[in-house]
């Protein structure tokens, strides 16, 4: 059974990559991340007590 799921995982992850390389896909991945960044926050930033 492990190596059976060790090909799935792969398959998944393989199928990932090739998605995030298309172009459209790329300006999503990108437009994602410059959201999230700009909401900001102080998560994992506050001073120590």
């Amino acid at each position: 059974m492990g190596l059976i799921s060790k090909l799935g995982k792969s398959g998944l992850a393989k199928k990932g990559l090739d998605e995030a390389r298309k172009p459209e896909n790329q300006q999503k991945i990108k437009n994602a991340i410059s959201s999230i960044r700009s909401k900001g926050g102080t998560k994992g930033t506050q001073p120590p007590r």
